[in-house]
């Protein structure tokens, strides 16, 4: 799912979106409520016709913006109060205003408002979020009253896989249309998340979609599908492009480096994108280091077909019965090849 906090998936249009063939992104509820304001967008019909995106859409709840950006926040059973930085007033967010904002903004999915712990935390600090956690999710399905939107609870635990176990049996019991692994890719060492993944996913419901919160590298991914995750979310792919990336395959370039600037080569001769169909690597090159804003377009939309397609042609290759942890599509001697040339 492409990310798209305060209802933009950024330098990307809702055309040039779809193209990439993304099936659903996420916004935010912190941001959103914050700016524009939920009853803007509740006004203007709903998030949909707010931003013009005819597909599904998830909203994050806001729990990890409120832990990892507010100042000055304190956390307690009833929620969290923290200074707004926008004008420095104080705010709250309980589980309650966290589904009514989600319920406003009309999203196919919401998110259960959680506690994630920062890494490291301490055993205690991680097992009280945990309890935080499961008693908001409590909350949260007391007062979600939209049966068009879906809400997901969150499993939390941090590297604990006695807390991860506890949490995803609690968050289990509540059979919601969802499941979602948070408090992942915060810091902590990449085999401690594969291993949280291959620990916690059998343990969830096998018929209804598992979220892995915040992932977007390919191997990550590649991992953690093997594994019977389903769904992902990332700002990776337009955050390098706005920072003059390119994701080519499993590959980054800077699309500033001097050997760019005579190759007159597509940029991924078996990608389809608006930039590597119509455009040459010393193009990109250019417009990255003459700072236009459309080499950071080109690239972000470049960036989240790479991701599209590769999830794509996982999903080809598990129909196939040629799919494995280590799925790399574009090696020849793989039995998944041709996939990633066909998307």
């Amino acid at each position: 799912m492409p990310v798209g906090t305060l209802g933009t998936v950024k330098g990307v249009t809702a055309n040039q979106l779809a193209q990439t063939g993304a099936q659903m992104i996420l916004s935010n509820t912190y941001h959103l409520h914050l700016q524009p304001g939920e009853r803007i967008i509740a006004d203007a019909g709903g998030l949909h016709n707010f931003m013009n995106w005819n597909g599904p859409i998830l909203t994050d709840s806001g729990g990890y913006q409120v832990f990892s950006l507010a100042e000055k926040k304190n956390i307690s059973d009833e929620g969290v109060t923290f200074r707004n930085p926008r004008d420095g007033t104080n705010l709250q967010l309980t589980p309650e205003k966290a589904v009514e904002i989600q319920m406003a903004l009309a999203s196919d999915v919401a998110m259960a408002f959680d506690q994630c712990p920062p890494f490291p935390s301490t055993e205690n600090d991680v097992e009280d979020a945990c309890r935080r956690t499961h008693l908001w999710l409590e909350r949260c399905v007391e007062v979600h009253a939209k049966p068009d939107q879906a809400l997901f609870g969150i499993v939390q635990g941090g590297c604990f896989p006695h807390l991860r176990k506890q949490s995803a049996r609690v968050v289990s019991s509540f059979n919601l249309p969802g499941i979602a692994i948070g408090g992942v890719s915060v810091g902590e060492p990449t085999e401690e998340m594969h291993k949280t993944v291959r620990e916690i996913t059998p343990l969830l419901a096998k018929n209804c979609p598992r979220y892995l919160m915040g992932i977007g590298t390919l191997r990550e991914m590649s991992i953690a599908v093997a594994n019977g995750i389903d769904l992902f979310d990332c700002v990776l792919p337009t955050r390098l492009g706005r920072h003059g990336t390119a994701m080519v395959r499993d590959e980054r370039w800077n699309l500033r480096n001097a050997r760019f600037r005579e190759d007159h080569q597509p940029l991924d001769k078996t990608c389809g994108c608006e930039a590597c169909r119509c455009h040459t690597r010393a193009y990109l090159h250019h417009l990255i280091r003459s700072e236009e804003l459309l080499g950071l377009t080109l690239l972000s939309v470049h960036n989240l077909q790479n991701l599209i397609r590769f999830t794509t042609a996982m999903g080809q290759a598990i129909e196939e019965g040629c799919f494995s942890e280590d799925f790399a599509p574009w090696n020849t001697d793989s039995p998944a090849h041709h996939t990633w040339y066909r998307h």
